[in-house]
This record gives structure tokens, C-alpha cells and sequence, in this order.
């Protein structure tokens, strides 16, 4: 199931946070970028406050050295106006929920 999980990651290009077992680590808001067999390529960036440069890793890892994967389920710009964010009132009629 992890396989096909990672596999729709990869074809959504969705960010992923990714914890690895054997190095004790979390790959933060990285990219699946390719799932072959049992090798998943995954893409992220890290930024060196020392010399304020960006620099961008890819790594190969076993399947079963990922312990954890998270993403987002949805976000919300901080920028929008409160009066622009979908509520349940907004909702289409024949989309709502009945009430007991």
C-alpha cells in the first residue's frame, strides 16, 4: 500500500514529509520524483543560514527504511481575505449533509 501511496505522490508532485527509520531523520516537504520497485527518489531543499544558499538533494531510499510519510491534507493562503474562504454555507444545496 506504501508502494501505490508514494506512486500517486510522485504522479501529483504532491510535498511529502518522510521519516527515514535507519538515519532517524525527517526529509522535509520533499518530492517523490520516481518509485522503481523498491526504490523510491525523492527531491527536497535545504537552505544554509551560513552562507545563504539554497541547495536542492535527491536521494534513493529502500522502501523499507521510510517509517513515515505525512502530507498536506489542504492549505489556506494567509493573505486571503476572511470573507473569500469557503464555509459550509457556501455549499450547494444538493451537496449538504442532512441533520438528524
Amino acid at each position: 500500500m506504501l508502494h501505490r501511496k508514494l506512486a500517486q505522490y510522485c504522479v501529483e508532485q504532491r510535498p511529502v514529509w518522510v521519516f527515514l527509520k535507519d538515519q532517524q531523520c525527517w526529509l522535509e516537504d520533499a518530492t517523490v520524483v520516481d518509485v522503481d520497485a523498491d526504490l523510491v527518489t525523492f527531491r527536497y531543499e535545504e537552505e544554509d543560514d551560513e552562507a545563504e544558499e539554497r541547495m536542492s538533494w535527491e536521494v534513493c531510499v529502500r522502501l523499507e527504511s521510510i517509517g513515515a510519510v505525512s502530507t498536506k491534507l489542504a492549505s489556506v493562503s494567509r493573505m486571503a481575505a476572511v470573507e473569500d474562504l469557503a464555509t459550509t454555507g457556501d455549499c450547494p444545496e444538493a451537496e449538504r449533509l442532512g441533520l438528524p
